[in-house]
């Protein structure tokens, strides 16, 4: 196996960080700015303007966004949308009508927890159809920018469901998230859609690629803020010297440094297997023990971490003005998604004791 990024890899990210070098925008407002530039193209089948990338490259892309805490759609749309939609398939009424509004700046999101159930893998949700019509009932939570999607995927007892955003009997209420970013609980009573968009067998897919895009998001969290908090104990003195010439600041820096390069390779080896083209069973264990020791030591490990560096950053740390409130609050989040540490560590100790 080779983490190592190739050519095509690179220049996704040579386009993220140019980007983000040119525009001063770090919440939705850089959301156009992702669209005309191309890069919603990156996954995307040739036939509609896409470049026909895979995982790699996108954990690249939004790796490199998160490094700088950009605050955008997009890993609910390619991470959480696409990627998952292009491994399952979907027929080219639906690929006609999905693909080209992403490249356009569509964004897409997934309903992937239930009460009590992060990323739960029988959904009590329904999907009854009649032939020609599916009709979705049940309850999510925790589904970001559901406000603005223009299409939901929603895990059911019959598969995954393609809901148009703006379809009937669907109620939104908001509910709170650390980065601000819109957060809402869905309860969906008997929403209409074409049979077309019910895809069966694919929750486990949209999982896999779910967990392996938060990871790389998580390694680029805990990139970004190592640099900025490493240049913060550079460069402030106390007692007229750097705080990194103090034994114990050192020691802590190094710490999260530990923990950073820790969480980089479990992302990289998760997102490396579920790459592959390797559909055999022995394979697949090894991707979701992958995608497991990554969940996991992204909720136990990651936001120690971001609290690590707010403690070195002392009171500056809470000025909204300074951008470590960014890292930390995404950080937040998405250990909160995940289920917390206990609820991983639970998940993780079963594939153990199976295996």
């Amino acid at each position: 196996m080779d983490f190592t990024r190739d050519e095509s890899q690179d220049a996704v990210a040579e386009v993220v960080v140019s980007l983000l070098e040119r525009e001063s925008a770090r919440d939705i407002a850089l959301w156009p700015v992702v669209a005309e530039s191309g890069l919603l193209a990156v996954p995307l089948p040739e036939r509609f303007g896409g470049d026909d990338m895979g995982l790699l490259e996108v954990s690249a892309m939004l790796t490199e966004l998160a490094t700088d805490a950009a605050q955008t759609p997009a890993l609910v749309t390619l991470g959480f949308g696409v990627l998952p939609l292009r491994a399952l398939g979907v027929p080219d009424e639906v690929a006609e009508q999905v693909f080209p509004a992403v490249a356009e700046g569509g964004v897409i999101t997934a309903a992937l927890h239930e009460p009590g159930s992060p990323f739960t893998v029988k959904p009590e949700t329904s999907a009854v159809s009649d032939g020609v019509t599916v009709r979705v009932t049940g309850t999510k939570v925790a589904v970001p920018y559901a406000d603005t999607a223009r299409w939901i995927l929603v895990p059911t007892d019959s598969g995954i469901a393609l809901v148009d955003g703006a379809a009937a009997g669907i109620t939104r209420t908001p509910s709170p998230s650390s980065d601000g970013v819109p957060e809402f609980s869905l309860r969906f009573d008997g929403v209409e859609a074409p049979a077309a968009h019910l895809l069966p067998d694919g929750i486990a897919e949209l999982q896999r690629f779910a967990l392996a895009s938060i990871g790389a998001v998580a390694d680029g969290l805990l990139k970004g803020v190592v640099a900025l908090t490493a240049e913060h104990v550079r460069t402030r003195e106390q007692f007229g010297r750097p705080l990194a010439q103090f034994q114990a600041v050192a020691q802590e820096i190094a710490d999260v440094y530990v923990v950073s390069r820790t969480l980089s390779v479990a992302a990289a080896s998760a997102v490396w297997a579920l790459a592959q083209e390797d559909r055999s069973t022995e394979h697949a264990e090894r991707v979701d023990d992958d995608l497991e020791v990554l969940a996991y030591t992204v909720a136990a490990e990651l936001p120690k971490a971001m609290q690590q560096c707010h403690h070195l950053h002392g009171g500056l740390g809470v000025d909204m003005t300074h951008p470590l409130h960014r890292y930390y609050s995404q950080a937040k989040d998405i250990a909160r998604w995940l289920g917390g540490a206990s609820f991983r560590l639970d998940r993780l100790g079963v594939r153990c004791s199976s295996n």
